[in-house]
Parts: C-alpha cells; sequence; structure tokens
C-alpha cells in the first residue's frame, strides 16, 4: 500500500507524554501500527518519558542531533542512527540543539 506524505496531516501535541514544548508530527495510524512520517522536535523540545506496553518503537534520524534515554541509558543519536525501544522498555527524547531534530518513526502494535 502506497502512502502519500503530502495527504497525511501534521498533528501538533504540546508537553506530549510531559515532555517540554511541543511535538509535531505526520502520522498514518491504521489502528494497529502508527508510521511517523516525519516527527519534529523543535530546540528545547522533548517527548517525555513512557513505556511501551504494547507496542516496540523504531525511530530514523533524519536531520539534527538527539538524545534518548532509554531504560535509564543515554545515548546520542546522528543523521543515519537507528534507536529500537523493544516492548516493555521505557524511553524519552530530547532536543538539546539548536536546530530542529526530524525523525522517521515506527511503532508497530504488537
Amino acid at each position: 500500500m502506497k502512502l502519500n506524505y503530502n495527504d497525511i496531516n501534521t498533528s501538533v501535541m504540546p508537553n506530549f507524554n510531559g515532555g517540554e514544548k511541543e511535538f509535531k508530527a505526520n502520522i498514518y495510524n491504521d489502528g494497529l501500527n502508527k508510521i511517523i512520517t516525519r516527527g519534529v522536535l523543535i530546540p528545547g523540545a522533548s517527548i517525555g518519558l513512557h513505556k511501551h506496553t504494547e507496542s516496540s518503537e523504531i525511530i530514523y534520524i533524519l536531520e539534527g542531533i538527539g538524545t534518548m534515554v532509554c531504560d535509564g541509558v543515554e545515548e546520542v543519536l546522528l543523521p543515519g542512527d537507528i534507536h529500537y525501544c523493544p516492548k516493555g522498555s521505557s524511553h524519552s527524547f530530547i532536543n538539546k540543539n539548536d536546530c530542529d531534530l526530524v525523525f522517521f518513526a515506527i511503532v508497530p502494535n504488537q
């Protein structure tokens, strides 16, 4: 099935999962899986700490530098890096830099 990025509306989510500022995302959701075709964290924004109880998450960094904290371990993510948060793990995502952090993500329901 082909998805057209231009047909997917942008959602703006302030303080997503208790994070700072806002998270912007173009999300395709078929009720089983979510595909974030373009997620953006502006400088100083974050996605708050949350646990993946029903799914895992795969995040691919397109632009910028992100800080991921997964199960208490902090890692820096650069363009081309992939973060995998397994089902049952907790993570938060932070943009500590002065440019937008842009990424693609898949959240498969398991």
